[in-house]
């Protein structure tokens, strides 16, 4: 297996682990469950996609050094 795939499973572990702590459903209107926790999906794909390619990109542009 890459080292991308383990950067993605330590990212996403990590990014739900943050977003926890992160009271979005002030937010929202009242009776929007669904649509909120549709925003916390994508927003939580998002963040794993954003720090997992800086991750590599650093990691590839180290290497070549």
């Amino acid at each position: 297996m890459s080292v991308k795939f383990f950067l993605y499973v330590i990212v996403t572990i990590l990014v739900i682990w943050a977003l926890d702590a992160v009271n979005i459903n002030h937010i929202f209107k009242k009776n929007r469950i669904v649509q909120a926790r549709v925003f916390y999906l994508l927003l939580a794909f998002a963040l794993v996609q954003l720090i997992t390619s800086f991750i590599y990109d650093f990691y590839l542009a180290s290497k070549i050094i």
